[in-house]
């Protein structure tokens, strides 16, 4: 099995940086992909980015492209989010999320994961 432990949210001031965090511990060997969601207050969980382990290809929900990054340090097993210029709506639950899988389509689509962190709470004020 594998677990994710997310790190790095908490409330932060408008104008100001984040760097969220999720070291996969367990049985990573097989991990194929690591992504960051998020809930948006009475919204649906939705895709943010995801990371090819291998290559590091990302992708990009299109809604945050050019505001958030996403990167990753494979000796750590962990996968980065980066967001500076925080805004009142970047408030949301962030989930760390990762996979044994392989389809493409599914980079940015909830049902592409299988293991899934516990979420960390950011809020922008």
């Amino acid at each position: 099995d594998v677990q994710l432990v997310e790190s790095g949210g908490g409330s932060v001031q408008a104008g100001g940086s984040l760097r969220l965090s999720c070291a996969a511990e367990g049985y990573t060997d097989r991990l194929n992909r690591m992504g960051w969601f998020r809930r948006l207050p009475g919204q649906e969980r939705e895709g943010v980015a995801a990371i090819g382990r291998a290559r590091g290809s990302t992708d990009y929900t299109d809604s945050v492209k050019g505001r958030f990054t996403i990167s990753q340090d494979n000796a750590k097993n962990t996968v980065y989010l980066q967001r500076n210029s925080l805004k009142p709506d970047d408030t949301a639950m962030y989930y760390c999320a990762a996979s044994e899988w392989c389809s493409y389509r599914r980079r940015l689509v909830r049902d592409g994961y299988q293991y899934w962190g516990q979420g960390t709470q950011v809020t922008v004020s």
